[in-house]
């Protein structure tokens, strides 16, 4: 029998967080990772969620419904699967389950050609992974699921890494082919092997490439170049730290058939730092990592932001494209903007935005949830001011 959480409050907005600070008692025997029934302070049922009162996020709720688990995670999955079937249509890889959005808070599962990759992040979903597996298995019958549950926020549960495959086998480096190109998600790499979040913005950008001279930073295994390369770019710089992913993105360089760019292994802050001083390119795309996974990191990854915008703005020809990206909850929208602007002023130029976005269509978000909304993307003109 599940244990049974009562709320301090007769009412709640609807959050699929619930914080130590609202839960009044808790009645009946649990571990942490359980599934519990939630109820509000006059007993009235509310949710089903599981529990960890290690975290601050004590409840992480699964349904307002209450049906058992296996109910629970089957109908989460196939809805996931069901909101996404325009979505997949010639697309070789795209975002099956995105946590909170999909119901199924601290599980993400990407899917690349024939394989799924999955990263659980909290103690809760852990507990249900035979489930979650199982599930998979039914809907998708894929010949291999890896598990990259590598990211830092395991620690605050109390969950060491996992990564490895979990049901059947394969490479390293699974190729899939999107937008005509061929692509790669590397299970070594970062994420879970691709940033899929960023395929859409990287159509985007390929707008502005034909015949341009571009600059790809934090390139990784090349995403954005091989867009701009396809839509007829002159050139591309890649710069990554990576020697691993830069030699993946020569590789899928060579594959796609281009030889008009240059590969450079270097701190991105430093290079830009050195290069600065000239005016080079047309257009330059700045897919950065997050530089904050908490808010005590705040400040440091808006005093980054602000550099590597600046020296991107003063490397650019005037009129250029500059495509700046931000991937943490931890900066709003405004304050991503405010960074930019400050960047302009001191790089005296104007900053013209042609296109705002995020996120792409497979990584939706909550609006109840600002913390699900992460990636900002900003094209913008960079030209003199008048």
């Amino acid at each position: 029998m599940k244990a049974r959480v009562l709320l301090k409050k007769d009412q709640r907005d609807f959050h699929p967080w619930i914080f130590q600070t609202e839960i009044a008692k808790i009645e009946g025997e649990f571990e942490n990772g359980d599934v519990v029934n939630v109820h509000l302070s006059s007993g009235k049922f509310y949710g089903v969620g599981y529990i960890n009162t290690k975290s601050k996020i004590a409840i992480r709720l699964l349904s307002l419904q209450p049906l058992s688990t296996e109910q629970i995670v089957d109908q989460r999955i196939a809805e996931a699967l069901k909101r996404r079937e325009k979505l997949a249509v010639g697309r070789e890889a795209h975002r099956l389950v995105n946590g909170e959005a999909d119901g199924l808070p601290g599980l993400v599962v990407d899917k690349y050609g024939d394989y799924l990759v999955m990263q659980i992040n909290t103690l809760g979903m852990e507990k249900l992974k035979s489930l979650i597996v199982e599930k998979l298995k039914k809907y998708t019958s894929p010949l291999g699921i890896y598990e990259k549950s590598d990211a830092p926020a395991r620690s605050k549960e109390g969950l060491e890494e996992s990564c490895g495959w979990i049901l059947g086998n394969g490479p390293e480096v699974l190729y899939f082919e999107q937008d005509g190109l061929l692509l790669a998600a590397d299970l070594k790499g970062q994420k879970t092997g691709a940033f899929l979040d960023q395929l859409h913005n990287s159509r985007l950008c390929s707008m502005f490439a034909k015949d341009q001279v571009c600059l790809d930073v934090f390139s990784y295994t090349g995403n954005f170049a091989l867009h701009l390369l396809k839509a007829g770019a002159q050139s591309v710089v890649l710069i990554d730290y990576s020697q691993r992913s830069l030699s993946i993105a020569e590789q899928l360089l060579t594959l796609n058939g281009f030889s008009n760019y240059q590969i450079v292994q270097a701190n991105a802050f430093d290079w830009l730092k050195e290069n600065s001083r000239f005016e080079r390119f047309d257009l330059v795309v700045l897919d950065p990592p997050s530089f904050a996974k908490t808010s005590t990191s705040k400040d440091s990854a808006l005093r980054g932001h602000k550099e590597i915008n600046l020296r991107a703005m003063r490397i650019l020809k005037k009129p250029g494209i500059l495509a700046t990206a931000s991937c943490t909850q931890v900066i709003s929208e405004q304050e991503f903007e405010s960074i930019l602007n400050d960047a302009a002023k001191d790089s005296k130029v104007l900053l013209s935005v042609l296109y705002k976005g995020g996120q792409g269509f497979d990584h939706p978000f909550l609006l109840a949830v600002p913390e699900t909304r992460y990636l900002k993307f900003i094209v913008a003109e960079v030209r003199r001011r008048y």
